[in-house]
């Protein structure tokens, strides 16, 4: 083993010696050079396919030489000669003599050599070239669109190859979002690289025509024959990667050709406006939509950012239009379905909660889960809700989203142990992919779940952050207030509630609604008094509004400040809206607190029977309701 060992280090040291590896690294660069050159003249020279094969065949069978030929000879400053045995044994008549080191010549042909492949082949491994690192650039998308393959196996069909070629041309011409490479420039090029049958085209020759015409994406397809119906197939494939991101398939009969080929264009456009769209959202966003239309994509995109922003009634007419362009749009449905329970439309949204529901079955398994979750938020509780987003979580783990809702559910139930760390791994996930969170609630959550469990410093630690993404967010000044008051910070607590009165004021908010706001500002810092004072103030700016009623009604009676006067007040807003759950709900716990459980026991009932969807709050009204009329019946 050990002269094995020796063996070989010798014969390693020996092919240094002779530097074989020197010699080999220029001839592997030039032949690189050649090749390259080759390609880039290939089109104007008019150079054939057989011409490359037989270049690269030719400098493939010249290394095994240049191999030999390094290892007998050696080019020194006297010219090539041959090189000696390692021991000496072996010398030349000629003594030279001694010669100072200095630069080889060989070592200034090979970093020059070097530095010549390093420009060629940059672009090809670092340029983002590949069509969805292309599209993110916001560039047009640049196509092109081969012959079409006859393989119905009659020879009537070949007018076709070029005719649905030219039909989908002068269609996605139109398109503002491509440029799309003529006819004549596609079919020239392939007749020069010898190809006169179109049905010989290979996705690899027709991906080096497109990228020698600058062409990012191309359209590959086929035409089949049985019977009277007519299937025409197409492909996209990325011409560098030659990867298929998507297909069609499209049938029809002989006299709907066109029809055909009309159908086949809008799918193509509408897959790669989408697929540009898609590109310019964060990586995390980045899911295939269930829409085949771009312009209901678009609506789409125009209604997650608008909800984003908070700005629901945009949001909502988003949505609506992209609904109307494309009703089967899931996706879609499901996000209106969410901005009306944002924006309070409760039963509007279990509304078309429900119609996605009914066409569940029809849908793959991610979309079906995430109908199930949003089912779920209306007519079950948060469990069941975290059940399905983790069994969304098998099929995609890296969507910060998903953790942010099961740490939303967890709120739901005021478990916020349990959801911190699920916001936590969302927010981590923002990190990674190097964007901010997606609204302002990402951090307001975090931020109440920090809270209510004791943990301030994380939580004021959090909210210099959320100050950097959404800087004077109103949403954030509130938490930050809560926290000012909690510390005993009063004199930062009022500054900040200053500049919160002036953001919601830019924002058009009402007197009585930032009343209102800082009244529940100080009801969660635990400073009763003033948050009375700002609840009355807030009735007085409205005082027949039975919603403002209902809000100083529930703190007075919630926090045992003047239960008569809280009943009271419910009882006026319940006149004017009958069966309002939350009146119900707040009427209920009043009535329990004045020791009527069996009376209390009824309307907390109704209150849950009424309401469009879970809510802690009632549920534990009803609990205590029930566990205290139980408690008389067995007195």
């Amino acid at each position: 083993m050990a002269e094995k060992t020796n063996s070989f280090e010798r014969f390693w040291k020996e092919l240094k010696r002779r530097r074989v590896f020197g010699v080999v690294t220029t001839y592997l660069a030039t032949a690189y050079i050649i090749i390259e050159v080759t390609n880039n003249l290939s089109t104007p020279l008019h150079l054939t396919e057989l011409f490359s094969t037989l270049e690269l065949l030719i400098l493939a069978l010249g290394l095994p030489f240049v191999v030999i030929l390094s290892w007998i000879f050696d080019l020194t400053p006297f010219g090539i000669m041959k090189t000696g045995s390692p021991d000496g044994s072996e010398k030349s008549e000629i003594q030279p003599k001694p010669v100072t080191k200095r630069l080889r010549p060989s070592y200034i042909l090979n970093a020059v050599l070097i530095v010549i492949v390093i420009i060629l082949a940059y672009p090809k491994i670092f340029k983002r070239n590949t069509l969805e690192n292309l599209r993110s650039s916001g560039e047009k998308i640049y196509v092109a669109v081969m012959p079409f393959q006859n393989l119905t196996g009659d020879t009537i069909w070949n007018i076709w190859q070029t005719g649905i070629q030219n039909e989908l041309t002068t269609f996605l011409t139109n398109s503002e979002e491509l440029k799309v490479r003529q006819t004549e420039l596609v079919n020239k090029l392939i007749q020069v690289k010898g190809f006169a049958n179109f049905a010989s085209i290979t996705p690899s020759f027709a991906g080096t025509i497109s990228q020698q015409i600058d062409a990012t994406v191309f359209v590959y397809g086929t035409i089949k024959k049985a019977g009277s119906i007519v299937r025409v197939n197409a492909q996209l494939i990325d011409s560098k990667s030659e990867d298929s991101y998507t297909s069609f398939q499209i049938d029809g009969t002989e006299e709907n050709i066109l029809h055909i080929t009309d159908s086949l264009a809008l799918l193509v456009e509408n897959s790669l406006v989408i697929s540009k769209l898609m590109n310019k959202l964060p990586l995390y966003q980045r899911h295939r939509p269930t829409t085949a239309s771009s312009e209901a994509y678009r609506y789409f995109l125009y209604g997650e950012k608008a909800q984003s922003s908070r700005d629901y009634p945009t949001a909502k007419k988003m949505f609506l239009q992209a609904l109307a362009i494309d009703s089967n749009f899931v996706f879609a449905a499901l996000s209106l379905s969410y901005v009306c329970m944002n924006e309070g439309s409760y039963e509007e949204g279990r509304s078309w909660s429900d119609k996605v529901y009914k066409k569940r079955e029809q849908m793959p398994t991610w979309m079906k889960i995430l109908t199930d979750q949003n089912h779920a938020d209306f007519y079950e509780t948060p469990l069941e809700v975290i059940k399905y987003l983790r069994q969304y979580l098998e099929i995609d783990d890296h969507f910060p989203g998903t953790y942010y809702n099961i740490g939303l559910s967890y709120s739901k139930l005021d478990q916020y142990d349990k959801a911190i760390p699920e916001y936590e791994k969302s927010m981590k996930l923002y990190d990674q992919f190097g964007t901010k969170p997606w609204w302002i609630f990402n951090y307001t959550l975090l931020g109440e779940a920090y809270h209510e469990t004791g943990q301030y410093k994380k939580e004021k630690k959090l909210y210099k952050k959320a100050d950097r993404d959404f800087p004077d967010d109103p949403g954030i000044i509130w938490y930050k207030t809560v926290l000012s008051l909690t510390e005993g910070d009063t004199v930062t607590a009022n500054n900040y509630i200053e500049k919160y009165k002036t953001l919601r004021r830019d924002r058009s908010w009402t007197e009585a609604g930032i009343a209102y706001s800082i009244g529940e500002i100080y009801n969660k810092a635990g400073y009763l008094d003033k948050a009375e004072k700002y609840h009355r103030l807030e009735l007085s700016f409205e005082p027949e509004d039975p919603y403002r009623m209902w809000d100083l009604a529930l703190f007075l009676i919630d926090r045992d400040r003047n239960i008569d006067e809280g009943m009271e007040l419910v009882n006026k807003a319940l006149e004017l809206k009958p069966d309002t759950y939350w009146f119900l709900d707040t009427k209920g716990w009043g009535l329990y607190k004045q020791g009527k459980y069996n009376e209390a026991l009824k309307l907390l009932e109704r209150s849950r029977d009424l309401c469009p969807f879970y809510r802690h709050q009632v549920y534990l009204h009803l609990e205590a309701a029930k566990k205290a009329a139980a408690g008389m019946k067995s007195n």
